[in-house]
């Protein structure tokens, strides 16, 4: 009898992805398992059918061969060791795995949480590097009954529910899934006399003090893991891990963005008119800024190799500095005559003193010109 065309089994269209066929794969399996229709040769037959045609079609050499040349060209694959495909213990997982919550995994002792500390640290310790000392409040081992537990001087005995291996085999219709045991909790073992100082946990609450090393270049929102400071696990299992996470504090004269600091500097008139040199902080001291004549407000500087060393490459940023002019206040009458005389004599030179206010002052009368007429 000849074999039906496999997309047609799953019927599915020949251009079929790969979730379309796990996807009707899936209802057919259902639907046919024998399990779920006993003594029904039919259902057997529809079952085996749609399991070859989706370990066939899962297998992209196997499909490649089928399309080309058929199921002579899969029995071609097959013997010359095509390969495996998807089984029917691997989609069938899948779908234990949906259905209920993923019965088929293996339970086991469950691993102590980790934990995240936030540290605050300002821009200098950030840029040099420090060392700090934190205070974690977190689960440790019970000292007494070493973490077991039980009372000193007893052990845990085994769970007779499900022998001491953490896993009860349970029927769901005609599924049978494996689960983790609902009396042990999957450590295998049950304690019948609790130490007094945990409760039967094998851990107390305690605030530790840890040191913790903060490499140089560190910038807001990185995370120093300190594997196995996290809790310990009440069943038994690995400690987990402390996450401390970097924030950085405001600075009072520098702002950061990566491996680049920002300042703004203010600058008096004649300074910035005539040129002069300005001592800048930086993180490592003083450094000497060049205003050059006729510099204007919200000019920016660079200064290389001011900024931060990158914690994880060494490249050193820039500092970036703002020149602000500051305009003088609470002048005496002396000296408003004489910003006044400054002004009308530069204001007589036209475009040579005021290049941009005399340019605005043309677009101005543009403007207002076009309206008008």
């Amino acid at each position: 009898m000849a074999k039906q065309d496999y997309y047609a089994v799953l019927g599915v269209q020949r251009d079929a992805t790969e979730a379309d066929l796990k996807k009707a794969y899936r209802r057919l399996a259902m639907k046919y398992h024998p399990d779920r229709n006993p003594d029904d040769a039919t259902a057997e037959k529809n079952f085996k059918e749609a399991k070859e045609a989706y370990e066939v079609l899962a297998d992209s050499q196997k499909r490649a061969a089928y399309d080309q040349f058929g199921h002579a060209g899969v029995d071609s694959a097959q013997g010359m060791g095509g390969g495996a495909g998807a089984g029917f213990g691997d989609i069938f997982g899948d779908i234990f795995g949906d259905i209920f919550g993923g019965g088929g995994r293996q339970g086991g002792p469950v691993r102590g949480a980790d934990l995240q500390y936030q540290l605050n640290l300002s821009l200098e310790d950030a840029v040099r590097g420090t060392e700090s000392r934190v205070r974690v409040p977190t689960y440790v081992r019970c000292t007494p009954c070493a973490g077991s537990g039980a009372k000193p001087g007893t052990v845990p005995a085994s769970c007779g529910t499900c022998n001491g291996r953490g896993q009860v085999r349970m029927q769901q219709g005609f599924f049978s899934i494996q689960q983790t045991c609902p009396h042990c909790r999957g450590s295998g073992t049950v304690i019948s006399s609790p130490c007094k100082d945990c409760g039967g946990q094998g851990r107390v609450q305690k605030t530790k003090t840890l040191q913790v090393k903060v490499p140089a270049g560190v910038d807001e929102g990185d995370q120093i893991r300190l594997a196995g400071e996290g809790e310990v696990s009440s069943g038994g299992g690995s400690t987990g891990d402390l996450y401390v996470q970097i924030h950085l504090e405001d600075h009072s004269i520098f702002s950061r963005d990566g491996d680049n600091l920002y300042c703004e500097v203010p600058v008096s008139f004649a300074t910035a008119t005539l040129g002069g040199n300005l001592d800048i902080p930086t993180l490592g001291g003083r450094a000497n800024l060049k205003i050059p004549p006729e510099s204007q407000s919200e000019q920016v500087f660079r200064l290389r190799g001011k900024g931060v060393k990158n914690v994880r490459n060494g490249v050193v940023g820039d500092l970036y500095c703002k020149m602000k002019l500051e305009t003088p206040v609470n002048l005496t009458r002396k000296q408003k005559e004489l910003l006044s005389e400054f002004d009308q004599s530069t204001s007589e030179g036209g475009d040579r003193h005021r290049p941009r206010e005399d340019s605005w002052t043309g677009k101005l009368k543009s403007f207002f010109g076009d309206i008008v007429s």
